[in-house]
C-alpha cells in the first residue's frame, strides 16, 4: 500500500490500515486539514467548496467520505459528480466558491484515488499553503462545527455541458471551421470522465463522426490509463482502421491530451502544447511557458512567431506562476497539458481538443502532415539509482561544475544546453535517485546524451565513496 503527501495533493492506494493507504481515516484527515486551512484564509461568512470526482471505482466511496466531512467541519459541499479536473477549476471560479477538491489520481491505475486541492481561484494551492495543510493534518490541528452550523450537500448538474459552452465562446474556437472540416474522430477515454465530456464536446463543435472506445465512465481502465504510446495502441488500429482523420485521447481526469494521426502513427504529447500554441501565436502576439523537461520545439515556435519563451520548474503551479509572471497567452507541460488563461489557469484538454481542431481545420492538411511542420525532438528518459549515503546535492554540484562553460538552468535540478540538445537532472524528494531527461534530434543521440551524463554521475559517486 502506498499514501504519498505531498504539497499539491494526497495520493494513495485504496485499502489497508490507516498511514499505509488512502484509507476512509486518511480522507477524513486530509479534508479535515484543507478545510481548516480553508477557513482560516477565509474567516468571515459560510464557505462553499466545490467538489467533483472523476469515474474511478473508488469515487463515490470518496465522494461520501469527503462531503460529510466537509460538512462536519460547517462547510457546504457543492457537489459535481462525474466530472473533469478543468470543470471542477471553472466551477471554482464560475460559483465565487472558496476553495475545490478534485477526487481523482489522474492517469495512475485503479487502485489509487487522491484529493486534489484548488484555492478560491480555482488554481492549485501553492507549495508553501501545501505544506501549511500537511502540518495541520500532521498535527490534527481542526475542529468540527457544532449541529446547528453543519454544512450542506449542494448536487450541481449540469456543468461539463457550461464547462464545453464556455470553451466555444473562446474567440479562438472556430466551431464553424471545424464543422465544415467534416472530421471523423476516435476517441479512447479509458472510461472515465472523458467519455462523457469528450464526445459531448465534439458533438457541439459539429464533428458528426464520432467513434467511441472505452467511453463507458464506469472506472474500469481496459488498459494503463496514462495516455503513452504503448497505452494506445486500440486507438491507433482503430483511427486505421475506422479511416478516420484523427485520434483523441485523455487521462481519467481529462487534462492531459494525446493525440494519434491519421496513419496510426502518434502526434507526440509533447507536441500537443507545441501545435497548439502555435496556432495560438499566429492570432494573438505572445510569450509561451513550459517546464524545463519539455520539449525545446515550443520556444523554437514561439521564437519564429516572434516572441520569448520562458521555463519554469517542473509541476503545474511552478509553471502558472511563469506564465502570470511574464504575461504569458499559452502554457504547460510536455505530458499533453495545455494551459490557455483566456478561459483558466489550469490543464484542461477539452480547450486543447477545440484549440488544436479548429487549428487543424485551417491548415486543411492531414494530422501527420502538421506533425511535419515542425521541429523534430526525442526526449530519453532515464533515472540514477544512488545509495542513501551519496549527497544527491554534490552530485549534482559537481555536474554542474563539469560543464559550467554551458548554458545552465538550476531553477529545477540542473539543465545543461548544448546547442540543439539539453540535458536535465532532478533529485527525487522521497529516494536516492536521480531523473535524468535528455533531448536530442534523434533518439540515439538523446540516449548517447544521457549515458555521457551517467558515466559523469558514476564516476562522481564512486570518487565520493572512495573519499568517505
Amino acid at each position: 500500500m502506498s499514501l504519498i503527501k505531498s504539497i499539491s495533493g494526497i495520493r494513495g492506494t485504496i485499502g489497508g490500515k490507516p498511514g499505509d493507504g488512502l484509507s476512509p481515516v486518511d480522507i477524513v484527515k486530509f479534508t479535515s486539514a484543507f478545510a481548516t486551512w480553508v477557513k482560516a484564509r477565509h474567516p468571515q461568512g459560510k464557505l462553499r467548496i466545490v467538489i467533483g470526482r472523476d469515474a474511478r471505482i473508488s469515487g463515490e466511496m470518496f465522494t461520501n467520505l469527503v462531503v460529510g466531512t466537509l460538512q462536519g467541519m460547517g462547510i457546504d459541499a457543492i457537489d459535481l459528480g462525474l466530472s473533469t479536473t478543468p470543470t471542477v477549476e471553472v466551477a471554482v471560479a464560475e460559483e465565487k466558491a472558496h476553495a475545490g477538491i478534485i477526487l481523482t489520481a489522474s492517469h495512475n491505475p485503479k487502485q489509487w484515488n487522491a484529493l486534489k486541492l484548488l484555492n478560491e481561484k480555482g488554481e492549485f494551492i501553492s507549495a508553501e499553503d501545501g505544506q501549511t495543510v500537511l502540518n495541520i493534518a500532521e498535527n490534527e490541528g481542526f475542529s468540527y462545527a457544532d449541529v446547528n452550523d453543519l454544512g450542506k450537500h449542494i448536487h450541481m448538474d449540469g456543468y461539463i455541458a457550461k464547462h464545453i459552452e464556455m470553451v466555444l465562446n473562446l474567440p479562438l474556437v472556430d466551431k464553424d471551421a471545424i464543422a465544415k472540416a467534416n472530421f471523423k474522430v476516435v476517441v479512447d477515454a479509458v472510461n472515465s470522465t472523458g467519455g462523457i465530456a469528450v464526445p459531448m464536446l465534439l458533438k457541439a463543435l459539429g464533428v458528426e463522426q464520432v467513434t467511441e472506445l472505452f467511453c463507458t465512465p464506469d472506472g474500469h481502465f481496459p488498459h494503463n490509463p496514462e495516455p503513452l504510446p504503448e497505452n494506445l495502441r486500440d486507438l491507433s488500429e482503430t483511427v486505421v482502421k475506422t479511416k478516420s482523420h484523427l485520434g483523441i485521447s485523455v487521462d481519467p481526469d481529462v487534462d492531459r491530451l494525446a493525440l494519434v494521426c491519421e496513419d496510426g502513427e502518434m502526434f507526440g504529447e509533447e507536441y500537443t502544447l507545441v501545435a497548439v500554441s502555435d496556432y495560438i501565436l499566429k492570432h494573438t502576439p505572445g510569450n509561451t511557458v513550459s517546464n524545463l523537461s519539455s520539449t525545446r520545439a515550443l520556444r523554437e515556435v514561439t521564437e519564429n512567431n516572434g516572441n520569448q519563451y520562458f521555463a519554469s520548474a517542473v509541476g503545474e503551479v511552478n509553471v502558472v506562476e511563469m506564465m502570470k509572471a511574464n504575461n504569458a497567452i499559452i502554457g504547460g507541460e510536455g505530458n499533453g497539458g495545455i494551459i490557455y488563461p483566456e478561459l483558466h489557469y489550469g490543464r484542461d484538454a477539452l480547450v486543447g481538443i477545440a484549440l488544436f481542431l479548429t487549428h487543424l481545420a485551417k491548415f486543411g492538411k492531414t494530422v501527420s502532415m502538421l506533425r511535419a511542420t515542425y521541429p523534430n525532438y526525442f526526449i530519453s528518459k532515464n533515472k540514477v539509482e544512488l545509495t542513501p549515503e551519496i549527497n544527491v546535492d554534490e552530485v549534482l554540484s559537481r555536474v554542474q561544475l563539469k560543464y559550467a562553460k554551458q548554458p545552465i538552468n538550476t531553477i529545477d535540478g540542473v539543465k545543461i544546453e548544448f546547442d540543439n540538445q539539453w540535458v536535465h537532472l532532478r533529485k527525487s524528494n522521497t529516494e536516492p535517485i536521480i531523473r535524468i531527461y535528455s533531448e536530442a534530434e534523434n533518439m540515439a543521440t538523446a540516449d548517447n546524451l544521457a549515458n555521457k551524463i551517467i558515466h559523469d554521475i558514476k564516476e562522481f559517486t564512486s570518487e565520493m565513496m572512495t573519499k568517505s
